[in-house]
């Protein structure tokens, strides 16, 4: 992105609390304050043909080349400029984060460290960090060791041991000793900036090292696992345990097409999948805070309707509008802030508040283990989805213009009756058991009716996507996750063939082929092609999964990620990123398709 051309070449940096994205030369183009959903301060990835704006830039003179690492099992950027001269610079990025007086040290700051590692390098430093989403330089006061950024809700203060002044008028200058930047809340910086910038960096890499050495990886791919691991546990807003679908909004699904949508918030569905693929490395962490977060929202609930998305504070009325003052990506507006599917209908997310939290009825690792209390509300959720299984919902793909009875969100509602039988069962409530057990019987039943597609002879048929029609959709795929049929059910295996034949589009998969609100589909969605390569091992199609998988792979950033989609022609990425969705399907395929570890003790 260092060019005139934005693209999704990005590097992620985090804390649980701020996040930030740095391009392919070192630029922080984009972050936002005073968390994920805040004001962009930095929007130069939204904001056109405008290169200067809205982005923290460090320009080596005579730059040849960039290149660029993660310090191994942590989120550190490291970024190599060189010169023609044979100057050299290092730019070391990360957002603190480490244990400190006995609590999370997570500030909404970043650090930087700029190194000289050969020649004489000379540096021009651009800083122009922006406020009301686009809209407006921040406004500058300095110091002798520090500059603040005033104007909005979240004034800023970059503490320096660097020459203020060059930073202020951007001029180029000799970087002949180590440089720190620490730019977080306007309040003074305590100690030595130089030594305190060490030990964060230091106790940083730490925590993270410690944190991944505790994943329990698949043999095979463990880069991939370990980089997709780390970057959904960046996805958490830790301090109310809710996680967010991506860290970016409106970067489009195609280009020009304008589905361009918000997604730093949580959505109970991608959530679901995020805390599934972690508990499979047992990262246990990110499940104990999110499964506080799903207790406020059904507390706040009430025993009623649950919506589909919420801020990362459980803020429900999330109202959709536009930041005129930001083109767009590559100038493809619109910006889009807030997501109107908040008020949207979706019955498959009773089934996804009770997956989860019904592991914390048997897993004795937990720090808090759920309880009869617990089991209660959770009941609550259930009356909901038992009552909601045949009603018309706008589906797990949030059509805006029309509602069906969507088998996606007709299984999970069995899934939600299934489970809450077993942890029934589980606390010896024989009654309760019994209930729920007849109501998923039920479901089970009603699904069977309405959404099998019968063949013209009678003889054979598949599962539709909705009771209405006989569409399909890559969600079928998922009945084989949830437990409603086995991976040898005759069932299962029909509807394969027909999704495959339907949605595959080569080494891709649609969600859908059907037009929408938008029309027609142009690009894939990322977490169906995994499914589906998910569908493939378990049909025993192994090498042709592990082919493709390995293809999907090759797709990713340098930094190991992927977006929501991808262009089935050339293969180029779009939609918001990193896309918590995608990174799911990478660590749940390399855990089914790896070798066992017994193969090399």
């Amino acid at each position: 992105m260092s060019g005139s051309r934005p693209d999704l070449e990005l590097w992620p940096i985090g804390n649980c609390q701020v996040s930030g994205l740095i391009d392919d030369g070192g630029a922080l183009v984009w972050g936002c304050l005073p968390r994920v959903d805040g004001d962009p301060v930095f929007c130069r990835l939204l904001n056109g043909d405008n290169q200067a704006d809205g982005v923290w830039r460090f320009e080596l003179a005579g730059q040849v080349s960039a290149s660029q690492h993660y310090i191994r099992n942590t989120p550190i950027l490291v970024t190599r400029l060189e010169a023609e001269d044979g100057s050299v610079v290092e730019i070391t990025d990360f957002c603190p984060r480490f244990e400190r007086s006995g609590r999370m040290y997570r500030p909404e700051a970043y650090a930087r460290i700029v190194r000289p590692v050969a020649g004489v390098p000379r540096l021009k430093i651009t800083l122009r960090p922006m406020r009301d989403y686009g809209a407006h330089l921040a406004e500058t006061t300095h110091g002798s060791n520090h500059v603040r950024y005033l104007g909005g809700d979240c004034p800023l203060r970059l503490s320096t041991d660097a020459p203020v002044g060059y930073v202020l008028e951007e001029r180029t200058y000799r970087i002949e000793s180590d440089q720190h930047f620490f730019l977080g809340p306007d309040e003074p910086f305590t100690g030595n900036l130089r030594a305190e910038l060490r030990n964060m960096e230091e106790q940083t890499a730490k925590y993270w090292r410690l944190w991944v050495r505790g994943l329990a990886t698949p043999l095979d791919w463990q880069d991939e696992v370990i980089r997709c691991a780390i970057t959904l546990k960046l996805c958490q807003h830790e301090e109310t345990g809710a996680i967010v679908a991506a860290m970016t909004t409106s970067i489009p699904e195609a280009p020009g097409s304008d589905r361009n949508w918000d997604y730093r918030y949580c959505w109970i569905r991608d959530s679901y999948y995020t805390v599934q693929a972690l508990n499979r490395l047992g990262a246990l962490d990110v499940l104990e805070k999110y499964l506080a977060y799903l207790r406020n929202i059904v507390d706040n609930a009430k025993g009623g309707q649950i919506q589909p998305l919420y801020s990362v504070m459980g803020v429900a009325e999330l109202e959709e509008s536009f930041a005129p003052a930001l083109t767009g990506y590559r100038g493809m507006g619109p910006v889009r802030v807030g997501n109107a599917a908040y008020f949207q209908i979706q019955h498959d997310c009773y089934g996804q508040i009770v997956l989860p939290t019904a592991q914390a009825f048997f897993d004795r690792r937990l720090l808090r283990m759920a309880d009869e209390s617990d089991f209660a509300s959770l009941e609550q959720v259930g009356e909901m989805a038992w009552a909601m299984h045949d009603q018309p919902d706008a589906g797990l793909w949030e059509f805006r213009t029309r509602q069906e009875v969507h088998t996606y969100s007709a299984v999970m509602s069995w899934a939600a009756c299934d489970r809450l039988a077993n942890v029934a069962g589980h606390l010896g409530k024989p009654d309760r058991e019994a209930l729920w057990r007849d109501r998923a019987s039920q479901v089970r039943a009603r699904i069977e009716r309405d959404a099998w597609v019968a063949d013209g002879d009678g003889e054979g048929g598949h599962y539709g996507a909705s009771f209405e029609s006989d569409y399909l959709d890559a969600s079928l795929l998922q009945m084989i996750e949830l437990r409603f049929l086995s991976a040898d059910d005759p069932r299962f295996l029909s509807t394969f063939e027909a999704v495959e034949k339907e949605l595959r589009r080569g080494e891709h998969m649609l969600r859908y082929a059907a037009e929408d609100d938008f029309g027609l589909p142009e690009t894939a969605f990322n977490i169906c092609t995994f499914w589906l390569i998910d569908a493939l091992a378990r049909a025993g199609r192994t090498e042709e999964a592990r082919a493709l998988f390995t293809t999907m792979l090759a797709h990713r950033t340098r930094s190991g990620l992927l977006s929501e989609d991808m262009d089935f022609e050339s293969g180029e990425l779009w939609g918001n990123f990193p896309q918590t969705y995608s990174l799911v399907g990478v660590i749940n395929c390399a855990s089914l398709l790896s070798k066992s570890w017994n193969t090399v003790r």
